[in-house]
C-alpha cells in the first residue's frame, strides 16, 4: 500500500498556460504607475518598449530580428504570421499534435493554400530531413499537447529558400532557439515565464521583413494582422506602438518575469531550472512502471510540457486522478489535453520549483494506488 504523502507541493500550480507564476510573486511588487494612463502616452509606448528590450536581453535575440507585442495570445501572433506571410511560394505545414494541426486548418481551410501536410502521431516526430526547404515551412517547435519538441535546429537549411515560421510558444525562454534558423517567431508570455495571457509575440528575422516589403496576399487582412503601411514595414509595432491596446498590468506583470529572469541568472538558468524540473520526472518515470512518457524518443521529449501516459489505468481512472490530486490541493490542472491521448500534462517550464516536482510524483503515485490500485 503506497502512503499518502506527510507534505504538499509549496505550489501546487502545473498548469500549461497560464502557467505558474514565477517564485516569489506578488501583486504589490508590480510597477502601476503606467495604470489609467493611455498605452499610447510617453510613459505607456516606453513601458511597452522596455518590455521588448528586456525580451531580446532575456532570450538572447539578436539584432537582425525585430520584436512586437501583438493582440489575442501566440494564437494571434502565429495567424498574424501566416495571414501576412503565406502564399508567395509553396508551403509545407508540420504538425504532429493540436496547435500544429490547428494551423494546418488554418492554412488549407481558411487560406485556401495547396500546402503538402506532413504529420506524425501524438509522442513522435516526422522526419524532419525529408522537409522540403523550398517551401515555406510553418511548425512547432515543442508540441504542448504532445510533449514533443525538435531535438534542435540541424535540420533547417542555411541556404533555404523558403521562410520558418515557428510557433515557439512553450519553448522560449526553456529550449535553445538558433535564430539563423528562425524567419518568424511567435509566442505568449503565458508559458515559461507565467506571464497573464491575451498578448502575444511576434519577432521578424530579416528575411521575413523582406518578404513583408516585396509582397501582398491575395486575401484581405483584418487590421489587426496589418504589418505593413504602403509597402513598408510598420515599425511602430518594434518599438512599442502595439497595433490593439494592450493590458498595461500585463505588461508590467511580462516586465516583472523579465527582471526575475534576469536577476536569477537569464536564460542560462531558465533553461537549467525547466530541465530540472523534467529530469526530475525523468527519474520518476524510470523507476515507475504505472507510468510512461508519450514522447517515444528521449532526444525529443519536452523540458516544459512534460506529457505521461498511464498504460494500465482506463480514461475514467485518468480522470479521476487528476479530480483527487486538484481535491486535496496537490496538482491543478494535469490532466492532458483533451485533443490528446488520455494521460497526464505536467509543466515544467522556469517558475516551477524542482522540489514541489518531486513532491507531486509522491502524490500520483499514491492517487494512483487509490484509484487503480
Amino acid at each position: 500500500m503506497t502512503a499518502k504523502p506527510a507534505a504538499l507541493p509549496a505550489r501546487p500550480y502545473f498548469s500549461s498556460g497560464p502557467c505558474a507564476k514565477r517564485p516569489g510573486w506578488a501583486p504589490e511588487q508590480l510597477d502601476i504607475k503606467v495604470l489609467g494612463r493611455s498605452h499610447r502616452s510617453k510613459l505607456g509606448k516606453a513601458r511597452l518598449a522596455h518590455a521588448i528590450e528586456l525580451t531580446r536581453e532575456v532570450m538572447q535575440v539578436p539584432a537582425t530580428h525585430r520584436i512586437g507585442i501583438v493582440p489575442a495570445s501566440d494564437t494571434g501572433a502565429y495567424e498574424m504570421a501566416m495571414w501576412s506571410l503565406l502564399g508567395a511560394r509553396p508551403a509545407t505545414m508540420l504538425a504532429w499534435e493540436s496547435f500544429g494541426e490547428g494551423w494546418v486548418t488554418d492554412a488549407i481551410k481558411q487560406l485556401k493554400l495547396d500546402a503538402e501536410v506532413v504529420t506524425a502521431p501524438y509522442g513522435e516526430l516526422p522526419d524532419l530531413t525529408r522537409v522540403n526547404q523550398s517551401h515555406d515551412v510553418c511548425f512547432t517547435w515543442n508540441g504542448t499537447t504532445s510533449g514533443v519538441r525538435v531535438p534542435n535546429g540541424e535540420w533547417i537549411r542555411d541556404n533555404r529558400e523558403g521562410l520558418t515560421l515557428v510557433d515557439a510558444t512553450s519553448a522560449v525562454f526553456a529550449q535553445d532557439i538558433p535564430w539563423g534558423k528562425v524567419d518568424v517567431l511567435t509566442y505568449s508570455w503565458q508559458k515559461v515565464l507565467g506571464g497573464e495571457g491575451g498578448h502575444g509575440v511576434l519577432i521578424l528575422g530579416p528575411r521575413a521583413v523582406e518578404r513583408l516589403e516585396s509582397y501582398t496576399p491575395a486575401w484581405p487582412l483584418p487590421k489587426i494582422f496589418r504589418l505593413t503601411s504602403k509597402g513598408k514595414l510598420i515599425e511602430g509595432i518594434f518599438s512599442g506602438e502595439t497595433i490593439n491596446t494592450p493590458s498595461m498590468l500585463a505588461v508590467e506583470d511580462y516586465i516583472d518575469s523579465l527582471t526575475w529572469a534576469q536577476r536569477i541568472g537569464g536564460l542560462p538558468e531558465l533553461m537549467a531550472r525547466a530541465d530540472a524540473n523534467a529530469q526530475a520526472i525523468d527519474r520518476w518515470v524510470e523507476r515507475s512502471p504505472h507510468v510512461a512518457h508519450l514522447a517515444k524518443e528521449p532526444a525529443t521529449r519536452s523540458n516544459t510540457s512534460v506529457c505521461l501516459t498511464l498504460p494500465d489505468a482506463s480514461e475514467d481512472q485518468v480522470k479521476a486522478i487528476v479530480s483527487r490530486l486538484e481535491k486535496e490541493g496537490a496538482a491543478f490542472d494535469i490532466g492532458a489535453y483533451r485533443d490528446a491521448p488520455p494521460g497526464l500534462r505536467i509543466w515544467c517550464g522556469a517558475t516551477v520549483d524542482t522540489a514541489d516536482v518531486e513532491v507531486l510524483t509522491q502524490w500520483i503515485d499514491w492517487a494512483y494506488a487509490e484509484i487503480v490500485g
